[in-house]
């Protein structure tokens, strides 16, 4: 069974930098682009970065210079190193593998194939 595992959220304060981790199993994640989500309270899930196989990386507006996405292959694994944190940035994470048929990067949910459970993160004073 195909699992995306997310970790790394949790309590910081404003300014703080936090990495997240999405771990791929039963799942060879190089063969997918991958994208991260969030979704605050009472808001729709937000696209805010995306890597594809080749690790090009695309963000969303309000992290772009401040969120980073990278993939290690070899661990299956994809991260989000969230520096310069924001209340703002309060929310859920997601990580998402994208369906190889529409290429990566993609803001529509319905082109991704499988979706993480999602990791926490709390940024306050």
């Amino acid at each position: 069974q195909v699992q995306l595992i997310e970790s790394g959220g949790g309590l910081v304060q404003p300014g703080d930098s936090l990495r997240l981790s999405c771990l791929a199993s039963e799942l060879t994640f190089s063969n997918y682009g991958v994208t991260w989500f969030r979704q605050a309270p009472g808001k729709e899930r937000e696209f805010v970065a995306a890597i594809s196989r080749n690790r090009s990386t695309y963000y969303g507006d309000s992290v772009q210079g401040r969120f980073t996405a990278s993939r290690d292959n070899a661990k299956n694994t994809v991260y989000l190193q969230m520096n310069f944190l924001r209340p703002e940035d309060t929310a859920v994470y997601y990580c998402a593998a994208q369906s190889t048929a529409t290429g990566w990067g993609s803001k529509q949910h319905d082109d991704y194939v499988y979706w993480g459970q999602g990791t926490q993160v709390t940024v306050s004073s």
